[in-house]
């Protein structure tokens, strides 16, 4: 056999070898998809992949089922979707707290955050918006900072849980403002925001997706966003930037996630399929109703974002000692 037909012959043999990773793309998805959601349903990232699911079905001719599996800070389901077999068919909801605060919170974690999961998409973000209650005299930032400055024994604030984006939103305001503030947890926004608008906390920081309602029924009042622009929806309520406090920028980030050995060519397939879905104008606009500010990006953009979240983050929660175990 000449040295050219041999070369040719191992060539044609390799290709099989090659073959398998395109293939399992291509024929991506033929089953329906599990959708891990680390909340109990109802809430925000419930409604988040139920409606972005319903879009992703339809995009890809499969059923999309979600899974609700509440419990230990997202952990239980984070730990389960990090378990299940890397193939593209289980996915998690993964917001900030699943990925980037309980790797700082928690000494020790049922699964590894930057091992386990790999990313797919940014799917939304929940902006953080500081509201007080009937309690407060505040209608802005300045009169909010003076009169919590007045409380020798420090003001009270809610949050949706220890270690929730709203909780660490407050915490950021008080290292910027340096307030004296004292943190009152409770198991999510809603009985938190029922004890603020009944002047039983003085104020805490909330999703608009939570706390709309509150606020446009008056029972609660909006002093200022934790973004980097004025929200649509609250057009009068102006940002921490332009208060002059530009470093309160704060948000629920949630996206999805896959085990992390789950083939590239998969994950680049269920992303765009993930994005054509949070684009479809029904979808998108559902989102921005409920107060969603919807993303839809590239696995490598929100790996990025992740770990810039994570550089600020970490140090904030290291330099005030916080830890929930």
């Amino acid at each position: 056999m000449s040295v050219r037909k041999s070369l040719i012959t191992l060539g044609l043999l390799a290709l099989p070898l090659l073959a398998p990773a395109s293939a399992g793309a291509q024929d991506y998805p033929s089953k329906p998809l599990r959708w891990i959601v680390p909340y109990a349903a109802g809430g925000g990232s419930d409604f988040l992949a139920r409606t972005i699911g319903q879009g992703l079905s339809e995009h890809i001719g499969q059923p999309v089922v979600v899974d609700n599996k509440p419990g230990g800070n997202t952990a239980i389901g984070a730990s389960e979707t990090a378990r299940a077999k890397p193939d593209g068919y289980t996915m998690l909801s993964a917001d900030n707290g699943t990925l980037v605060f309980n790797p700082v919170l928690y000494k020790q974690l049922s699964y590894d955050a930057g091992k386990d999961l790999a990313p797919v998409s940014l799917m939304g973000r929940f902006p953080m918006i500081l509201i007080v209650g009937p309690g407060m005299k505040a209608n802005n930032v300045k009169a909010f900072i003076e009169e919590a400055r007045g409380r020798q024994a420090g003001l009270d604030f809610a949050s949706a849980g220890a270690g929730s984006p709203h909780h660490l939103a407050m915490e950021l305001l008080k290292v910027e403002t340096g307030l004296k503030m004292v943190h009152v947890p409770y198991r999510g926004a809603a009985p938190a925001l029922a004890d603020v608008a009944a002047g039983q906390v003085p104020a805490m920081m909330v999703d608009l997706a939570a706390g709309a309602g509150f606020i446009k029924a008056g029972k609660v009042r909006a002093l200022a966003v934790a973004n980097p622009t004025r929200l649509p929806q609250l057009p009068d309520v102006p940002t921490f930037a332009e208060m002059g406090y530009k470093n309160v920028e704060a948000a629920a980030l949630v996206g999805m996630v896959v085990p992390a050995k789950t083939p590239p060519a998969v994950i680049d397939a269920l992303n765009k399929q993930l994005v054509a879905a949070i684009n479809d104008p029904g979808v998108h606009q559902r989102l921005v109703d409920f107060g969603v500010e919807p993303v839809g990006d590239t696995p490598a953009e929100f790996n990025a974002l992740l770990q810039r979240e994570r550089t600020r983050w970490h140090k904030l929660i290291k330099d005030l000692n916080i830890k929930l175990d």
